[in-house]
């Protein structure tokens, strides 16, 4: 346990061993006393010691150091009769038992400082395995989790991608297959309209064939009719020669029956002979000329009616052929319009199915996206913690460092031999009235620190101090 005598000598973090028996302020003047060769700390400059360091402490990214100078304890005007002048020994005993009391009084104030020094201590421990923990979580969560978090996402994406490149290479050979289809069915239309109009010209030179037809067969029927009425205007005219004959016969009857009368009369025989014969081939040449010129109309209108004959079948066969054509068109029309239909039904079909799944994929990646942004958040976050953790464990070593020379410069100090304490406390002289005033120096070192992060990444990292004295 460290003991502690009065003292009021300003106290260096950094201690000069060729200084530091001294006991002069700074104008060097005696400004305080040190009794025995204990180690001393002075009260008050521990409790401002811990104040300082608990104070420090609250601020993470701030350490503040100060290193005080304090004034005499007390003055002990009633010891002296004036400068330079020695006490007694009674007044010296009587100033032992206070200074005896007052050291005793400061053990007390010491082994509870200590205490409180032992229990800082133990939390300064206590920090550093907590930050030993969080820099152990902080590597385990940067090196680990993260990284199998990520390929985990990484793979699941890019099987969602190969599966959206599938899909839409298979969309692009269902669209070409539509857009073959679409152009063989623009062909077949092309080609039925084609054979519309091959229908529509056949129906005309069919129906121009038929007024041909009914043409000649009108003339076919007045040919009859003329024919007909020769007929019977040759039946007429035989009838008439006939008669004409039998008349010229009965006149020639009658003649001869005259002539054989009468001899004397000249013989019409021959004359009649040569009338009936001129008749005669008279009436053959109009009968050969009339049935002539009935087989020169009966020929032309039996050639006519024959040429239109093979016209009509020729022009019902093409007909025909052209309806088959039309029905194996109008099937095969009506076959493509129905696997056109189903095609476009399963497409709409695929395109929804497709757009459900690229949904579905887009939320997923949506998704995933969130959740790696939030590791990635949680990731910076315990960076940050671990940061300020940090920068409290720098501040805390930096703490005890100063703290531990301050023990240091004391330990040294206190080796001064008795007798020098009290030959400095028998040349003490009295301080005057102005320096015995409080006066505090004040040194203050600012740390800052600047670490700049990006999606949970230290990008860059800055160290500033600043010196101030007060």
């Amino acid at each position: 346990m460290l003991g502690a005598t009065p003292h009021a000598q300003r106290v260096d973090p950094n201690p000069d061993p060729g200084q530091r028996d001294g006991v002069t302020g700074r104008d060097g003047r005696a400004v305080g006393l040190c009794w025995h060769g204990d180690p001393c700390v002075p009260s008050h400059l521990s409790h401002g010691l811990m104040h300082e360091v608990s104070r420090t402490s609250a601020v993470p990214t701030l350490s503040t150091f100060r290193t005080t100078r304090v004034t005499p304890l007390r003055t002990y005007q009633s010891a002296y009769q004036g400068a330079g002048e020695l006490l007694d020994f009674s007044l010296a005993d009587a100033m032992n038992q206070e200074f005896l009391q007052t050291r005793t009084n400061e053990k007390v104030e010491l082994q509870e400082l200590n205490d409180r020094f032992a229990n800082y201590i133990e939390k300064v421990r206590f920090l550093e395995q907590q930050n030993a923990l969080m820099v152990a979580e902080v590597n385990r969560l940067r090196g680990k989790e993260p990284t199998r978090v990520a390929e985990m996402y990484e793979e699941e994406l890019r099987e969602l991608r190969r599966q959206v490149d599938a899909l839409t290479g298979q969309r692009a050979r269902v669209e070409v297959e539509r857009d073959n289809l679409l152009d063989d069915l623009q062909k077949l239309k092309q080609r039925l309209q084609e054979e519309i109009q091959l229908k529509e010209e056949a129906e005309n030179n069919l129906a121009a064939f038929r007024a041909d037809v009914d043409a000649a067969t009108l003339a076919r029927i007045d040919l009859e009719r003329r024919i007909e009425s020769l007929q019977e205007e040759i039946a007429f005219l035989k009838k008439v020669h006939e008669e004409e004959i039998r008349e010229l016969q009965a006149q020639l009857q009658e003649q001869h029956i005259q002539v054989e009368m009468d001899i004397s009369k000249p013989d019409l025989t021959a004359a009649l002979r040569d009338i009936r014969a001129q008749y005669e081939s008279i009436a053959a040449k109009n009968i050969a000329e009339a049935e002539e010129w009935y087989k020169s109309k009966v020929s032309d209108l039996t050639q006519a009616a024959n040429k239109n004959n093979d016209a009509l079948r020729q022009a019902k066969q093409e007909m025909l052929e052209y309806r088959h054509q039309i029905q194996s068109y109008t099937c095969e029309i009506d076959a493509l319009k129905g696997t056109n239909d189903s095609l476009m039904r399963q497409m709409r079909e695929m395109e929804e199915r497709f757009a459900g799944e690229a949904g579905g994929y887009q939320d997923t990646i949506a998704r995933l996206e969130e959740e790696i942004r939030h590791l990635k958040d949680e990731m910076a976050r315990h960076l940050r913690e671990y940061q300020d953790l940090l920068n409290v464990k720098m501040a805390l070593d930096v703490e005890i460092a100063t703290y531990r020379k301050l023990l240091e410069g004391e330990e040294n100090r206190i080796s001064i031999p008795m007798h020098q304490t009290f030959a400095s406390a028998l040349n003490f002289r009295e301080t005057s009235p102005d320096q015995r005033g409080s006066e505090v120096h004040t040194k203050k070192t600012v740390m800052i620190k600047t670490i700049e992060t990006r999606d949970g990444e230290v990008v860059s990292e800055a160290t500033q101090q600043q010196h101030e004295v007060l």
